[in-house]
């Protein structure tokens, strides 16, 4: 019965390992940016403010909409005229109107206001994409830069696990009397420096890690991180600038300041013009002027208002306008300069480290040739024990600098796409 109980609960040991071997997926960088770009607070705030641009559109377009109000009012009035025969009357005064206006014609104000709105609009909205950029841009560096660590802690682990195995093979030496006291001390010292290199590795994951949760929002598992594909750039740099000039949504969202500043200069010159407006009134008033009854009204009209002089507040506010023009101007030129050097970085970036990859392969490929042939003939005696540490030390850092170009040239294509703006299409996310 024991021994049933025993399989048992190993049975449920066993199932239990596989069912959380099954719910581990892989997590792609796809998948992170994805999630990221739904929860980003930044993010969402700039979403926000987009739904506040959109209602103010609406509220730019109510102008162009007919109005119609409805007045009460009730109160004692006190008249003294030729209508009530001289006499004071006092009387309980009770009114309502309803009154219909529509605009005809106000200088295209309104609608210059509309237009203006839409432009705000579509300014947040290319801020808002390029918000999204910039976040997945660092979602990329993080999650990149977590397998990095990963990779350089595992190259860590073996050259620890290199030192302990000469560290074990010159102690069997020093027990049989074959190997001197030197050579346990300086592999000791290496061991030493090996250990405190993995704990340092150690850190600088953990270190990655938490950069990943101030920026995803979660900690990942490194271990089903899998390494995002390389994807094909354009041949030649000036490709890539036609491409950002045409595509970048912070260039989008200086050419749509550029139309809502000359949408607010046409709203300002329509000060020069009159406004033309069709009303409509409709009263029924009791007891009013000192004499007691009904008076009904109403009346239909075409009203045009037109100011003729107001202190020149009107021509400053269209050279104001005028200049807001210039500025945003200015400021779409500034833009541009930003975005080219921005992608002139990237380009430089991916390739001077695609040219260090092909050097730095052959570098690792010839350091450990040489420490394979070393290893032999330090057990013929022909190599002394600092050639054979030396040389380990070379692989590690060759390694280690094969494995940082290439995280490097890879980081670098996603900073190339990105400053061309269309990162997140390369992606795959909407």
């Amino acid at each position: 019965m024991k021994k049933i109980v025993q399989l048992s609960t190993l049975a449920g040991m066993l199932a239990a390992t596989l069912l959380s071997v099954t719910s581990v997926h892989a997590l792609t960088l796809e998948q992170v940016v994805e999630h990221t770009l739904k929860t980003n607070p930044e993010l969402l705030s700039s979403r926000q403010q987009l739904l506040s641009r959109e209602s103010e559109i609406s509220g730019a377009k109510a102008g162009l909409l007919p109005s119609l109000d409805l007045e009460l009012g009730i109160g004692r009035e006190g008249t003294e005229s030729p209508a009530t025969g001289g006499s004071d009357v006092e009387l309980t005064r009770k009114e309502s109107a309803l009154r219909l206006r529509q605009l005809i014609y106000d200088g295209s104000a309104t609608a210059s206001e509309v237009d203006r709105q839409k432009a705000r609009y579509n300014s947040q909205l290319f801020d808002t994409v390029a918000t999204e950029q910039q976040i997945a841009l660092r979602v990329t560096e993080v999650y990149i830069n977590a397998l990095r660590q990963s990779e350089l802690l595992q190259l860590l682990r073996a050259s620890l696990d290199a030192h302990q195995n000469i560290y074990d093979q010159m102690s069997l030496r020093s027990d049989a009397g074959v190997g001197s006291r030197s050579d346990l001390d300086q592999i000791a010292a290496r061991l030493a420096l090996a250990k405190s290199n993995y704990i340092a590795g150690q850190n600088n994951l953990q270190d990655a890690v938490s950069n990943f949760y101030g920026v995803v929002g979660y900690l990942p598992e490194s271990s089903t991180m899998e390494r995002p594909l390389p994807f094909s750039l354009t041949d030649k740099l000036e490709a890539s600038l036609q491409i950002a000039f045409a595509n970048h949504p912070q260039l989008k969202s200086a050419d749509a300041d550029i139309e809502a500043a000359k949408a607010q200069y046409r709203a300002g010159k329509s000060s020069f013009y009159p406004t033309l407006t069709l009303e409509g009134d409709r009263t029924i008033n009791e007891d009013i002027d000192g004499v007691e009854g009904t008076n009904e009204d109403w009346t239909i009209a075409l009203r045009l208002r037109y100011n003729l002089y107001r202190g020149g507040a009107d021509v400053a506010r269209k050279n104001q306008t005028a200049e807001l023009i210039g500025e945003a101007q200015q400021v779409r030129a500034t833009t541009k300069r930003q975005v080219e050097e921005g992608l002139r970085l990237s380009w430089s970036a991916y390739s001077f480290t695609s040219q260090q990859i092909e050097f730095l392969t052959t570098y690792v490929d010839s350091v450990v040739a040489t420490r394979e042939a070393y290893q032999k003939q330090f057990n013929i005696g022909r190599r002394s024990l600092l050639d054979l540490l030396n040389t380990e030390n070379e692989v590690l850092d060759a390694k280690r600098n094969y494995l940082n170009a290439d995280y490097d040239r890879l980081f670098a294509r996603y900073r190339v796409v990105q400053a061309e703006g269309n990162l997140t299409n390369k992606l795959g996310i909407k």
